[in-house]
């Protein structure tokens, strides 16, 4: 199976959409999922929520492939897990996503690893392993830990209620057809 990270962004923007300024957004101002701050970050100055609005969807993409998925190393991660990983690494993002697979790798027994959210060879070697062994189970449990995160978010941050729904159906998304 190979990765089309094109493919993948391509994905991601359907589930972002455009410009979008919730108040109980802790992102602030976001244009394709891409927000104020990491737009900011990548051009290596302070941007305006005017400039967030006007982003143009190619440096979206740019964005998504260098800061979500090369750099943070998602690529190296199989195939089977890339997809859901690339969709953490833009929602929580890239160490969040990774340490989902640190934890699920270690408590299904394929570790220990440490939850630090960096892509070594030991976390690919040990998720290589995991997926080997858990097949589809392996996604359903990084699910899993993910629906968990955004329980927790939103039991420590009320405020987050309103984003629960939609985050739970993001994350179900990658469920697997297990029979």
């Amino acid at each position: 199976m190979t990765i089309d990270v094109n493919q993948l962004i391509d994905e991601v923007l359907a589930k972002e959409g455009g410009y979008v300024n919730h108040p109980a957004d802790k992102g602030g101002p976001t244009n394709y999922g891409i927000t104020q701050s990491t737009l900011s970050r990548y051009l290596e100055r302070v941007v305006t929520t005017d400039e967030v609005k006007t982003l143009d969807i190619q440096t979206a993409r740019d964005i998504y492939e260098l800061r979500y998925y090369r750099t943070p190393r998602i690529d190296k991660l199989p195939a089977a897990i890339q997809p859901f990983a690339f969709d953490c690494a833009v929602n929580h993002g890239p160490r969040r996503a990774i340490k989902f697979i640190q934890n699920v790798c270690s408590e299904a027994g394929f570790g220990p690893l440490t939850a630090d959210g960096l892509m070594g060879p030991k976390t690919k070697a040990n998720a290589d392993t995991c997926l080997a062994a858990m097949g589809d189970w392996m996604l359903t449990a990084l699910v899993e830990e993910r629906r968990m995160f955004y329980l927790k978010i939103v039991e420590h941050t009320s405020s987050q209620q309103v984003f629960l729904k939609g985050w739970l159906n993001r994350a179900n998304s990658f469920l697997p057809d297990i029979a």
